[in-house]
């Protein structure tokens, strides 16, 4: 009986320790978790413009248009905004190129945005340092 008893104690102290670690891990873990520093996004904003369209079947169309740029880095956003009128040449450049039937779409938004990444990757001094876009936002659309 003595026996019996002993064993059942050493059961649950088993049982008990068990736990204990397992909760004191999970802790520690959430601990490590915690430390990861989140970093604010950085975002660097174009002033609206407006662009005549290229010519379609319904005659001469416009594009009133807002843009954010999401980069990786303040490095980035510097460049960009010390280069906004080249930034805002090339966009008119590429956006005054596009028929309003390939904007209206919601792919033709992302293909838009993607050939804008693409366009403003292009050095716009010599000896730049390569820019960090990670997305383009736009905070105002209309094709009229």
């Amino acid at each position: 009986m003595i026996i019996l008893v002993l064993l059942s104690s050493a059961g649950a102290a088993a049982a008990i320790y068990l736990v204990l670690d397992q909760r004191n891990s999970s802790d520690s873990g959430e601990a490590q978790q915690q430390t990861v520093e989140l970093t604010p996004p950085v975002f660097t904003r174009i002033e609206p413009f407006t662009v005549n369209l290229a010519d379609d079947r319904y005659g001469s169309r416009l594009l009133y248009t807002g843009i954010t740029l999401r980069v990786g880095n303040e490095q980035s956003k510097t460049i960009i905004e010390e280069h906004m009128p080249q930034v805002r040449s090339r966009l008119l450049i590429l956006l005054s190129g596009k028929q309003a039937n390939e904007l209206t779409s919601t792919e033709g938004k992302e293909e838009l945005a993607q050939a804008i990444i693409s366009r403003l990757n292009v050095p716009l001094t010599e000896n730049q340092p390569p820019l960090d876009l990670r997305e383009v936002l736009f905070t105002e659309f209309i094709v009229q």
